[in-house]
């Protein structure tokens, strides 16, 4: 059963039989023996689809602005052959003389739908496995209540790898698991974090580990770094190389909510900044046995949570002198300056600017903090801005690693930005030398 649930959806057999099928079942729903069905059932289901389409790309993108960015014209494009399709299952029914061909048109139908969903998805790289499709848990997921907390001895050491032996109870991956992160200082109402405890915190003596504090994008949720980017992989991958080191990973909730956006600020849209800089970092010092140090702590994140992560780090260096900043902005946005000023400070553009990265590097030096800017090499969208902001960061006294990987603004691009940073990382918070 895991060999099934861990198939690729973006690679290899499954998108290629999507992609055969969804043509045939294409082919079939164009052609039908009935004179009717060319003259207005067809082009009214398809003009019909268009216009739905069109509508809904006005109301997201002109009208709603539910994203700060647009979304791909490829993702429309998909979204109107699916409706298409669905618009004419009856029809292509109707036109049907038997039953086995209503069938084989139910088939067909669901075979394009398939195709346009799938199509989506190798967009975003959002589903990589079968397993993520399904919402299936981490094989290695436990209750909070299983992880040990602080208490047991510990091994510490500058680096860790150089005193750190482990133990012949050793386990074979970390385990994931997820917790309640309260709002206490904030208010904010965040979702539940999700945690990668490495083997080396699961065994007893453990290691003194740093930590990470991830964040997603928007939209999205803490779990998309683990179903979608790999995180828990990654990390055991790297623990698998250092007897069983890796940073302990929070991936904290930055939105409250899938579609919110409130900027990782402290605003009128919530207390982002006092969550992620004070409730967060207080509730993993009393309730995991992690080093404290904060040169052993970082902050990263993916798009929204990419932009959040240079926020925290230049808002707090004290706290977070350590960044990933994947597919980051070039500023905190809900579309346009103006609008996001309005939204977040009544207007208050002295407020903004206060907190607003780019200000705060052309104004501040940071001598003791280091970050990474890794985007996508065929991110029209973003590339720029993080040349620009890794820029800025390294003209402020920083610390910078700037780099490009293969793909756009996809999760294919954040799962390999955040392999490609963990030899860097582990060498900036203490693990290996």
């Amino acid at each position: 059963m895991d060999s099934v649930t861990e198939v690729s959806l973006l690679t290899g057999a499954l998108p290629i039989v999507a992609l055969v099928l969804g043509v045939l079942g294409g082919i079939w729903l164009l052609i039908a023996q009935r004179r009717w069905y060319y003259l207005w059932a067809l082009p009214a289901c398809l003009i019909g689809a268009t216009l739905v389409t069109l509508l809904a790309y006005q109301i997201v993108e002109n009208w709603w602005h539910p994203f700060p960015d647009p979304i791909q014209t490829e993702v429309y494009v998909w979204i109107g052959v699916g409706l298409a399709a669905l618009a004419l299952l009856v029809p292509r029914m109707l036109a049907a003389s038997r039953w086995p061909a209503r069938v084989v048109t139910v088939i067909a139908v669901l075979a394009v739908v398939a195709l346009a969903g799938a199509q989506i998805n190798l967009v975003f790289d959002y589903y990589p496995t079968v397993r993520a499709a399904l919402g299936l848990a981490d094989p290695n997921e436990v209750e909070f209540t299983e992880v040990p907390g602080p208490g047991e001895p510990a091994v510490s050491g500058q680096p860790l790898d150089s005193v750190w032996h482990a133990p012949g109870n050793l386990p074979g991956a970390g385990s994931v698991t997820s917790v309640d992160i309260p709002g206490e200082k904030s208010g904010f109402g965040a979702r539940a974090a999700r945690l990668y405890l490495p083997p080396a915190y699961l065994t007893s003596p453990r290691a003194l580990l740093p930590v990470l504090i991830l964040l997603a994008g928007q939209p999205g949720e803490p779990d998309d770094w683990i179903k979608s980017g790999g995180m828990a992989t990654t990390m055991n991958d790297f623990a698998a190389k250092h007897d069983g080191l890796a940073p302990v990973v929070v991936v904290a909730d930055g939105t409250g909510s899938t579609l919110a956006n409130p900027l990782c600020m402290d605003s009128k849209l919530g207390n982002v900044d006092t969550y992620l800089a004070v409730d967060v970092p207080n509730w993993v010092r009393s309730h995991l046995q992690i080093n404290p140090d904060p040169r052993a702590w970082a902050v990263g994140g993916l798009s929204y949570g990419g932009t959040c992560a240079l926020q925290l780090a230049t808002n707090h260096p004290e706290i977070y002198p350590t960044f990933l900043d994947f597919s980051g902005q070039v500023e905190p946005t809900l579309g346009e300056r103006q609008r996001t000023i309005d939204a977040a400070f009544g207007g208050d553009e002295a407020a903004f600017r206060k907190v607003n990265p780019m200000d705060l590097l052309t104004s501040r030096t940071y001598a003791d903090s280091a970050g990474m800017f890794v985007v996508g090499s065929s991110d029209d969208e973003y590339r720029d801005g993080q040349q620009k902001m890794a820029a800025a960061a390294k003209g402020a006294g920083m610390a910078v690693v700037y780099l490009e990987v293969e793909g756009g603004h996809s999760f294919a691009v954040w799962t390999a930005a955040l392999r490609d940073s963990m030899d860097w990382l582990a060498k900036r918070l203490g693990i290996t030398s």
